[in-house]
């Protein structure tokens, strides 16, 4: 069944996480390419809303606090019935919760990834493969209604201005909020600024939560006589992290949210991956962007935290190794 591309009103549920919301936006531009005249409705979380109800297209952004509420299914419910009736319903999430929001606004055509409660209630369920990129994933769902889609899935987008230094500016990220196995350790990320900070003013960042792993960070550079460095960790809301993030010249980091945001802005990037996919959650279409890993075979383990108390995925990966590595990146 296709609908028509006049005046559609098109509900998406985004994913939680920063990161896996930016894997949407090819999938959501891709919807915008196919629906010109479209109107999306966003339902997410906060941080997800915060980074994408920027789009053009973007009529409503909802905050889901559904789960805050003493019966979800209830405040499932009523959100649905004041979100109203859509042409297409997309979730990104695969979550019961999210299945039934789609089924409550009594909208025809909803398209999720297949699960036992998408299939038993919504009309569109392909079943996706896990081992490609998440980028592609996505897609899959949003085009499955789209007869032989064949079109290039472009590159992540975000709509929030990048911000403008006047010095070439070197980015450091050290948090991922997913879990400690997924950081390197403070002190060498240290080591890899200081080793720049003649050609880059460096900016720390992080978020509330990673505030005194950036003073790590901090206390390092100060030990190393580096000053020409701000650090933003805990000061700044996600449409200004976007920003800063957007107008660096060089980023380095974890895998996390903020590296897809440095992919969204084209910012050249060394990625640090441990005990992640990297095939599934890298950055999608960067042509500046290296990884650095080391091959193990307790990896990857997808743990927040290392199960085998060692953590010689991250541990292993030196200073010199990642300054080499920022060296191909930055040029």
């Amino acid at each position: 069944m296709q609908v028509s591309a006049s005046n559609m009103k098109i509900l998406i549920i985004l994913p939680n996480w920063l990161g896996d919301a930016i894997m949407a936006t090819p999938a959501i531009e891709l919807l915008a390419l196919k629906y010109p005249n479209a109107q999306f409705t966003f339902v997410g979380s906060y941080v997800s809303i915060e980074a994408l109800k920027h789009h053009p297209l973007c009529e409503r952004a909802i905050v889901d606090e559904t789960k805050k509420a003493s019966s979800r299914l209830v405040a499932t419910y009523r959100l649905a019935k004041e979100l109203g009736t859509f042409h297409l319903a997309v979730s990104f999430r695969d979550q019961i919760h999210s299945t039934l929001l789609l089924r409550f606004t009594s909208t025809v055509i909803c398209c999720a990834r297949a699960s036992w409660h998408s299939r038993l209630l919504l009309s569109h369920t392909p079943k996706i493969r896990t081992n490609q990129h998440l980028v592609e994933q996505y897609t899959q769902i949003a085009m499955v209604n789209v007869d032989d889609f064949t079109q290039e899935i472009p590159p992540l987008k975000l709509y929030i201005k990048a911000k403008s230094f006047e010095k070439p500016t070197l980015g450091i990220n050290a948090g991922a909020t997913y879990g400690s196995a997924k950081r390197w350790y403070p002190e060498r990320f240290a080591q890899v600024a200081a080793y720049f900070s003649k050609q880059y003013d460096i900016i720390i960042f992080g978020g509330p939560n990673e505030v005194e792993m950036a003073q790590e960070i901090e206390d390092n550079l100060k030990a190393l006589h580096v000053n020409n460095y701000i650090n933003l960790a805990g000061k700044t809301n996600i449409e200004e992290l976007c920003a800063n993030i957007g107008g660096c010249s060089l980023f380095i980091t974890n895998d996390s949210g903020p590296m897809h945001v440095a992919a969204a802005y084209q910012v050249p990037t060394v990625a640090i991956f441990g005990p992640t996919r990297y095939k599934e959650t890298s950055q999608w279409k960067n042509e500046k962007s290296i990884i650095v890993r080391h091959e193990l075979d307790c990896s990857p383990c997808m743990k927040r935290e290392c199960p085998l108390k060692h953590h010689d995925c991250m541990k292993g990966i030196t200073a010199s190794e990642v300054i080499e590595a920022v060296k191909k990146s930055a040029v």
